[in-house]
Formats: C-alpha cells, sequence, structure tokens
C-alpha cells in the first residue's frame, strides 16, 4: 500500500518543516528537546554530593545509611541506563 500525507508508511519517517510554539515552547528560542548527556552529569554530581554530605556534624549513622542508600541507588540507575544504551536494539 502507497504511503499518502494523512497515512505515512511504517519505514518512513515524517518530516515536520515547522515545530508549532503553542506545542513546544523552547522552540521559539531555537532548542527542541532533551540533553540526557547533561541530566547523566547532573545525576552523577548529586550521587557525589550526596555522599560528601557523609562528613557532618550529626552524631547517628542512620544518616549515613540513608544517603550513601540514596547515592548508591543514583548511581545504579545510572550504570543500568549505560548497560542498556549499549545494547543493539
Amino acid at each position: 500500500m502507497a504511503a499518502t500525507e494523512l497515512e505515512p508508511a511504517d519505514s518512513e519517517r515524517a518530516v515536520v518543516p515547522h515545530v508549532d510554539t503553542a506545542d513546544v515552547p523552547s522552540a521559539a528560542w531555537g532548542w527542541s528537546g532533551e540533553s540526557p548527556k547533561t541530566f547523566r552529569i547532573a545525576g552523577w554530581f548529586v550521587a557525589l554530593a550526596l555522599l560528601a554530605m557523609i562528613i557532618g556534624n550529626h552524631n547517628g549513622r542512620v544518616e549515613d545509611i540513608f544517603l550513601v542508600g540514596f547515592a548508591l541507588s543514583i548511581a545504579g540507575l545510572f550504570i543500568y541506563d549505560a548497560i542498556l544504551r549499549r545494547r543493539p536494539r
């Protein structure tokens, strides 16, 4: 079956010549999308900041357990993401 304007074929990519600023407000100043590399860098920074908070004026170790646990969970998510990005789809 031939592709039409209303119903593009599965193998063809739809090309959008203009992005409506009502749908994507950031398109008005030239950027539209996500920046996953920036989010990964920020996530690693947050994990390191959580580990740096272990050094402090608290007496108990409960805070340390939570800080290390949250930092490990963030690091685990980013490692899992790195493994998924390397796998062919």
